[in-house]
């Protein structure tokens, strides 16, 4: 028997109807200190843009701009904030500070926690062991830059995810390194069923780091009481291509799996336990004769958001705009359209200054199913959030910060200042 109403009574027996999981995209605001320091080993665009002027403010509005877009699209958007950068902190557990770091001013003044598929990894409530919704904040050990982001993520999660349905767990200790969100995948009937949880992780021997480690995934998938969860390893031609995580190669929603051919070691393994436990699985394999593994890193056409569109609209892929300069690319992807396939819509956005270091749209955002009413509502956005957002970065980001700039800026006064407006003005003056 199926009851409509919230709350009814049917022989003395209330019966509650929970309300519908989504998925929240909590994209990351580009900080003040973005800048192009070429820190990260394995990120072909990362080192390639390495010593050029950088642009914070049309980074940041970059960013709102996307998030604008997916508000559109029906879309629930939440935020995840700049940390404080230089990380002072960090940089006295190595016995220094801002003036006096010498070659760790880099990364300690680095603005990456923008990327907030690498804040943790996240397994909502129909998958875990006690029903709740779980998050692992990453470690991020592999890179220096990265290594100290994790305490300012935690910060964030447990405010944001205060609520008892969620559970939010510390980092994995070194030496099992993690990745977050960008190593992991989820595939279901839809957000609300239980899913089968994709861990994907790299090993040791190529040209550049595995940054995902199979222990690490496995203490993850044990925190969230997963009973089934699926570890594959991400092929070694990826990794040496410049695919340093997996979400540079492949992304899921639903049912649906986007892959290149040459994502994962042993995809025929993958693809019939899928098959065998989501029988309406739709795995779309892009073909290395169409899109090669270096058009597929060049262009990041998997580095984006496939999100399902309200309505019974289908899914979109948000991608970058540079997706459309790649003639194969486009090309391949005018063809999955023509197909009426599960995928409908084709959306570029511009989030130029973040590719230019390395990170798409998908980088951009954590996902995490859940209902919106449980989140600290000062994570939410709409536009008129947005709009108090863009002003504070109209005002107190930077234009531009060329290579000569950085290595004088020290304690970068201005920039921990541009920081706390924007606390300021979002009413979320803990994490100072």
């Amino acid at each position: 028997m199926h009851f409509d109403c919230a709350q009814c009574e049917r022989g003395g027996v209330a019966h509650v109807t929970k309300p519908p999981l989504v998925e929240i995209n909590f994209d990351g605001i580009v900080g003040p200190t973005h800048n192009y320091a070429g820190l990260s080993l394995g990120n072909l665009a990362s080192k390639s843009n390495a010593g050029k002027t950088s642009r914070p403010r049309a980074a940041a509005l970059q960013g709102i701009a996307k998030m604008r877009a997916n508000l559109a699209l029906g879309l629930t958007q939440g935020i995840l904030l700049p940390h404080r950068r230089p990380d002072a902190d960090w940089l006295a557990s190595l016995s220094t500070d801002a003036a006096n770091a010498g070659p760790l001013w880099p990364a300690a003044a680095s603005a990456s926690a923008m990327w907030a598929a690498n804040a943790a990894t996240v397994s909502p409530a129909p998958d875990t062991g006690d029903g709740r919704c779980h998050l692992s904040v990453a470690n991020l050990v592999t890179m220096p830059h990265r290594s100290h982001e994790w305490p300012g993520t935690l910060a964030q999660l447990r405010l944001a995810f205060a609520d008892d349905v969620f559970a939010v767990h510390g980092p994995v200790p070194a030496p099992f390194g993690d990745e977050g969100a960008a190593n992991h995948m989820r595939l279901c009937e839809h957000h609300s069923a239980p899913g089968i949880e994709l861990f994907v992780y790299g090993e040791a021997g190529g040209p550049y780091p595995a940054r995902q480690h199979r222990q690490a995934s496995a203490a993850i998938a044990r925190a969230h009481g997963l009973a089934e969860p699926v570890f594959v390893r991400q092929s070694d031609e990826a990794i040496a291509a410049g695919a340093f995580h997996n979400d540079v190669v492949a992304v899921a929603n639903e049912r649906v799996l986007f892959a290149h051919e040459h994502a994962f070691a042993d995809k025929h393994v993958l693809f019939g336990e899928l098959r065998a436990r989501l029988p309406s699985v739709e795995i779309i394999e892009v073909p290395a004769d169409a899109v090669s593994l270096a058009d597929a890193i060049a262009s990041y056409l998997f580095n984006a958001q496939l999100v399902t569109l309200p309505g019974g609209g289908g899914m979109a892929l948000i991608l970058p705009s540079e997706a459309q300069r790649v003639g194969r690319v486009w090309q391949w992807l005018e063809t999955l359209l023509a197909g009426n396939g599960p995928i409908r819509r084709i959306i570029p956005v511009d989030v130029r200054e973040s590719m230019a270091n390395g990170g798409g749209p998908a980088c951009l955002r954590l996902r995490v199913v859940c209902d919106p009413a449980s989140v600290d509502p000062r994570f939410l956005v709409d536009d008129a959030r947005l709009d108090r957002i863009a002003a504070v970065i109209a005002e107190h980001w930077p234009e531009a910060v060329t290579p000569a700039e950085i290595a004088m800026l020290g304690a970068w006064p201005a920039a921990v200042a541009a920081r706390e407006a924007l606390l300021d003005a979002l009413d979320l003056g803990e994490l100072r």
